[in-house]
């Protein structure tokens, strides 16, 4: 299978700056995202999809409608557009090493993509590699996905004997920060089943995510005139900071864990004297444990109230995600149908769960159930980003074998 406007796809997606941002009040959060919203648009028309749209939100939609007399379930493909706010996706300027040697790759003067800190390089050898020039992040998180997507829409397309079931598209906004989903309903998707296209490397179906939820904790302190403050002031950043340091240190961080180690994550802090604000992220893979961790925060919290008292400390708790297997599991056939694409494409099927989330995890709560596949992608939200043109190209050839597999 050949798909030629695979690259220049790709590459003219990841030139527009589709960044999403945490504090915004807006849906989507960035008006930028309209920018590869509307290109899409006119690119599906071009295609030849039909009900192609993008509405006041900023989701994009089309349709492609079967080949086949006989009745089968509708099936979605979905990816973001937005790239992550934490590394900036401004002027991305992506540069191609053809024929990769399989040495280290100096990006710039200053960043170097090594073989030791990317072992799977290793197997790239020979291949058409894509990074930046080391300012900002590349974008394939989840541009790669976008393309792949459309490469295979348009195969489809230009092979109208290849059979297919009806395809629902969607590209949503926001998903880096969490939002990809609040502003979309399963009834506007109209699908039975769906796949986002937003995962790593070749052959994995991530199949499950973290449980996930935010805790928001408002300290209110008094502030006094430093030089008469004794016995008045209570310092809010001294409150913010004490908690902080009194989580036990063996409950996990980001930076110490893996696999399926949760963690509770100190995500934000605005503080001053009179007032401090914390956001904690807190994961686990097991909701029990989930819970276990916001009741330590509590604990904590109460301790440092009585330590400080006079000062008014409040907590909050906001869902994020729930692990997706507890839905994905009562239906067996979309991740074996994923995993049959996979082998027919030369691949190897790993079943691996995501240390984070996806818009799949939230659709498949509301109803469409939703795992991930890979898009071949690597150190996302890094100005070490890269991806390998050919593994973009396995997994556009897994999409097709996929649809089709949905016929049979």
């Amino acid at each position: 299978m050949k798909f030629p406007d695979l690259f220049d796809r790709f590459i003219s997606y990841v030139k527009i700056d589709t960044r999403s941002e945490h504090d915004s009040k807006s849906f989507p959060s960035t008006a930028v995202q309209f920018n590869l919203a509307h290109k899409l648009v006119i690119e599906l028309n071009e295609i030849g999809l039909t009900g192609v749209n993008v509405n006041e939100y900023g989701y994009v939609s089309a349709l492609l409608t079967t080949n086949q007399k006989k009745k089968m379930p509708v099936i979605a493909l979905i990816a973001h557009m937005d790239t992550s706010p934490d590394v900036s996706g401004r002027g991305v300027r992506p540069v191609v090493h053809y024929d990769y040697d399989g040495a280290d790759i100096s990006v710039n003067h200053e960043l170097k993509l090594a073989v030791k800190d990317n072992p799977i390089l290793k197997e790239k050898k020979g291949k058409t590699i894509i990074t930046t020039d080391g300012t900002t992040l590349l974008g394939a998180d989840d541009k790669a996905g976008i393309a792949e997507i459309m490469s295979a829409l348009n195969f489809l397309v230009k092979n109208p004997e290849y059979p297919r079931p009806d395809i629902r598209v969607l590209f949503t906004p926001d998903e880096e920060i969490g939002r990809g989903t609040d502003k979309i309903t399963i009834e506007e998707i109209g699908a039975d089943y769906g796949y986002t296209v937003d995962g790593g490397n070749l052959g994995e179906i991530e199949d499950e995510t973290f449980c996930a939820d935010s805790v928001d904790i408002n300290i209110r302190g008094i502030n006094v005139h430093p030089g008469y403050a004794k016995g008045k002031m209570i310092n809010a950043i001294k409150i913010a900071a004490r908690i902080i340091e009194t989580l036990p240190k063996d409950t996990g961080a980001p930076e110490n864990s893996d696999n399926r180690d949760g963690y509770i994550h100190p995500n934000q802090l605005h503080a001053g004297v009179e007032e401090a604000q914390i956001q904690f992220l807190i994961r686990d893979f097991e909701e029990d444990a989930l819970y276990e961790r916001e009741r330590l925060i509590s604990e904590i919290v109460d301790k440092v109230k009585d330590e400080y008292r006079g000062a008014e400390i409040s907590m909050a708790v906001k869902e994020s995600y729930r692990n997706m297997k507890q839905v994905l599991d009562d239906h067996p056939v979309v991740i074996e149908k994923a995993e049959q694409a996979i082998m027919e494409a030369g691949l190897t099927p790993v079943r691996k769960g995501i240390r984070g989330g996806t818009d799949g995890a939230r659709l498949s709560f509301m109803g469409l159930p939703t795992p991930n596949l890979f898009t071949g992608g690597n150190n996302v939200h890094s100005r070490l980003e890269w991806i390998a043109l050919e593994d973009m190209e396995k997994a556009a050839e897994v999409i097709l074998r996929l649809m089709k597999g949905w016929t049979e």
